[in-house]
């Protein structure tokens, strides 16, 4: 009997395993194997015409002894991660709360809100740079004669807007559901005892929406930390490298330099990982914590 009940679970398992073993296939390949060269490579020498040589931490040393990166990439970074994660939150949450509304042509504003987070940023970011170039529309319509992506001090501000414009649809749809699975009876309950819209909001839908809050701040940050191909397309790090970030000098050290620093760019691309690891978990302590103290 025992024999026969462990063949079934491990029959079971096997058919668990071949259903999903392209995933895990092309998962092991793409992401492990790549995920594991890489912190191989960020410990040698190399610059794709060689063979790599081993080095050690020399390559990390350098990272952090490089001045463009502790003035601008890193910054810029953090920079980039302060000022459009809050801001695409809390619009996000705006939009979802009146999408959650009985309004008219619901769905259509939805399409709207979410059209361009399907869009390619690629698209996207051409659009922007036609807006503010000297000649642009957005010139036109306020008379002011701004070179906006040439600019060292309004460049980065034109980046995070479009990333913010593009995002929002997407996290608008993740609180909705948020939204919709909180039951209505607790609102029931607290309209019963006397509670008021702000109260509900502060008491209620705050706290039962912390896992998405969790979720949507994290997803924001790690895509803030990732951003690139809005900074390729649009400034290349310019002007004056004031548009760039770990990522794009990590393209900068591995692909573009005359001369190829491939070890030190998977020592960077290392260290950003470390980073986003590091402030996921610190937010997730913050966000919890906050959240126990409520329920007390």
């Amino acid at each position: 009997m025992r024999t026969t009940n462990w063949r079934r679970k491990w029959a079971d398992a096997l058919n668990g395993y071949l259903f999903i073993s392209p995933w895990l296939i092309i998962f092991i390949i793409f992401s492990l194997i790549s995920l594991g060269y890489a912190v191989y490579l960020s410990f040698t020498e190399y610059n794709l015409l060689r063979p790599p040589r081993w080095w050690g931490f020399e390559g990390y040393q350098r990272v952090f002894a490089d001045d463009l990166f502790l003035s601008k990439a890193l910054p810029n970074t953090f920079k980039y991660a302060l000022i459009v994660v809050p801001i695409q939150t809390f619009l996000s949450l705006v939009l979802a709360f009146a999408m959650d509304q009985n309004l008219r042509f619901q769905r259509f504003f939805r399409t709207i809100f979410y059209l361009p987070s399907v869009t390619s940023s690629v698209v996207i970011s051409l659009i922007f740079i036609w807006i503010f170039a000297p000649q642009g529309i957005f010139n036109q319509i306020t008379g002011l004669t701004v070179n906006w992506l040439d600019d060292p001090r309004t460049a980065f501000y034109v980046i995070m807007g479009m990333n913010i414009f593009t995002t929002s649809g997407t996290l608008m749809l993740i609180f909705l559901a948020g939204l919709q699975d909180i039951p209505l009876a607790v609102y029931e309950a607290a309209e019963i005892d006397g509670a008021n819209g702000l109260q509900k909001f502060f008491y209620i839908t705050i706290p039962m929406l912390r896992p998405v809050i969790f979720f949507v701040v994290t997803v924001g940050v790690i895509g803030c930390f990732q951003v690139f191909d809005q900074i390729f397309v649009m400034t290349s790090g310019g002007p004056l490298d004031s548009t760039t970030t770990i990522t794009y000098l990590i393209y900068k050290w591995a692909f573009r330099d005359t001369r190829i620093q491939m070890g030190q760019a998977s020592a960077l691309a290392v260290i950003l990982t470390l980073i986003i690891l590091a402030v996921t978990l610190l937010q997730r302590r913050v966000i919890e914590g906050s959240g126990s103290g409520v329920e007390r």
